[in-house]
């Protein structure tokens, strides 16, 4: 009970809250570096910012040196910044988010501590740090954690605004503009539509009362246009409004045709967000529909108002990728943390802990089994029908045999901080909740991770990298990656033709040409211009020498 008193008086002094806070957020720093980055997303944007770098210019995102209009430059900027300072490393790529992961739970308890006290900041604070997929998130180096953090800005200022209980709505609904309009510079113009969405929804429900007035719908569109503005204003100068308009066919086509590989069931994002947003998922339960609250905290109708429309939002949507329902993990937080502040002087539900640990014990299975796979690999073998995922597994190196503890360590974890929760211990069940995934993370990021990522990139992403001081063109075939570029370091001033493959197998080529594709590809392989280089995992690499 010393734990608990300790924790109890920490929460309400703000000064040591943050403090605590900040040191224990230092450790989303390790072995955020321990791992190669990961095809698509994570090599897509650091490539991004590789090149803005390489090329000197800050303004264009681009890929392969040529324009990249899929999304705007906002947090390729961040990458730039810890890039200069670290280097181009995974390291760097991966720490804006990590950064992010200190920003959010700083705002969450200050958020918490303003509209209800020290101790619901707190509790949702460590909620969602402890939470699987939001943690994941803040050791990756993909666009959402920084995304996600300006909607809901946004979001919660405007609330402010519509509340009319505040003096200062001027204000509020300044940086609620300004915060859209970061988002939308930062992946795209879904950010102001969710925030339109949600507060169209939560006026609906209030029968439109409180809503705001011209002023500060102008005062809001003044913060939303400056930001877009300047960005807008740049690109145009520069570069003509082309990138703008396939930049906004892009975003069109995403709601009204699925991207390949990526055509999912409607309740996909359901079953993401209930297993992957664990305990928070299973906790928020009571008050993810309740109404009965919302008379007397608008603040958690608003972020049922947000969960919802995300969920349904994305749901609808044809193209489903795991993160494009990320945003419901802030809401959805907030909601779990709601649901314990409310039982903070009473026992939890015997039902919602029993669900509690039975979910976790679950996942902590799935945690174990999984490792136990790829240890016991052979009896994979007869089940692998591509020929690709056979020969990546029959060349991965061997794993150690301790892999499955970190889902052991889950169960532990789950379990300490069931009977914490029931015997009306909260903070510290949420503390030990918090610290035992961030145990995990770094585990997975330092023994598992690594291993994963070798067998299924590892081979390629190793020849690139053994290729990158030698002056030539290196180029897939057959499989969209972005690997080639990043840890090909491909130069900055290669000629335009250079980028076409028809180009790299039967031009003119300056310079030594390699090719990788996937094993199970054999259309190079009676080409007369290319000879069988090398053979690594599930990868075959081609070789074609210059024309000098």
């Amino acid at each position: 009970m010393r734990l608990e008193k300790y924790i109890s008086d920490l929460t309400n002094n703000t000064n040591k809250s943050l403090i605590s806070i900040v040191a224990l957020c230092l450790l989303f720093f390790v072995g955020i570096g321990s791992v190669h980055l990961f095809d698509w997303d994570e090599i897509n944007f650091a490539e991004s910012a590789r090149e803005m770098i390489e090329s000197g210019n800050f303004l264009r995102v681009q890929i392969n040196f040529e324009a990249f209009w899929e999304k705007p430059p906002f947090f390729f900027w961040l990458q730039v910044l810890a890039m200069k300072a670290f280097g181009v490393t995974e390291f760097a790529a991966r720490f804006p988010n990590a950064l992010m992961g200190i920003v959010y739970l700083i705002t969450f308890y200050l958020i918490g501590k303003k509209h209800f006290d020290g101790k619901f900041g707190w509790m949702w604070a460590m909620i969602f740090g402890a939470s699987l997929l939001p943690h994941m998130y803040f050791k990756s180096g993909i666009i959402d954690p920084v995304f996600n953090y300006f909607i809901f800005m946004s979001i919660y200022f405007m609330a402010r605004v519509i509340s009319g209980q505040e003096e200062t709505k001027g204000k509020l609904a300044l940086l609620s503009g300004l915060f859209s309009g970061l988002s939308v510079i930062t992946k795209g113009p879904v950010g102001f539509l969710l925030l339109g969405l949600a507060c169209l929804v939560y006026l609906i429900i209030r029968r439109f009362k409180g809503f705001p007035s011209l002023k500060y719908i102008l005062i809001f569109l003044l913060g939303l246009l400056t930001i877009i503005g300047i960005w807008l204003s740049i690109e145009v100068a520069q570069n003509g409004w082309d990138i703008i308009e396939k930049f906004i066919a892009y975003q069109v086509d995403l709601f009204n045709r699925p991207v390949a590989g990526h055509e999912q069931p409607f309740y996909y994002h359901f079953v993401v967000v209930f297993l992957g947003v664990f305990p928070s998922s299973i906790i928020a339960l009571p008050y993810i529909l309740k109404r009965k609250e919302i008379v007397t905290n608008d603040l958690l109708l608003w972020n049922q108002v947000l969960f919802w429309t995300v969920i349904i939002l994305f749901s609808i949507v044809t193209t489903k990728i795991i993160h494009y329902s990320s945003m419901t993990y802030v809401p959805l937080s907030f909601i779990a943390a709601f649901t314990l502040y409310k039982a903070q002087n009473e026992e939890l539900n015997r039902k919602l802990t029993n669900g509690y640990i039975f979910l976790g014990t679950f996942l902590g299975v799935v945690f174990i089994l999984l490792p136990m796979l790829f240890i016991q690999k052979e009896l994979l073998y007869p089940y692998l029908n591509d020929p690709f995922a056979l020969a990546s597994f029959k060349s991965a190196k061997p794993w150690v045999g301790y892999e499955p503890i970190f889902g052991v360590i889950l169960i532990v974890i789950v379990i300490i901080s069931a009977r914490l929760l029931r015997r009306n211990r909260k903070l510290t069940a949420v503390s030990t909740a918090f610290l035992g995934t961030t145990l995990i993370f770094i585990g997975l990021m330092l023994f598992v991770a690594p291993k994963i990522e070798a067998t299924t990139q590892g081979d390629a992403i190793r020849f690139y990298q053994s290729k990158a001081n030698e002056d030539c063109y290196i180029e897939s075939y057959g499989h969209h990656s972005y690997a080639t570029y990043f840890y090909g370091k491909v130069a900055y001033g290669n000629p335009k033709e250079s980028k076409e493959l028809s180009w790299l197998f039967d031009g003119p080529v300056d310079k030594d040409v390699y090719i990788a594709t996937k094993i199970n590809n054999t259309n190079l392989d009676n080409h007369p211009n290319l000879r069988l280089y090398k053979v690594s995992g599930g990868f075959k690499f081609y070789h074609r020498p210059a024309q000098r």
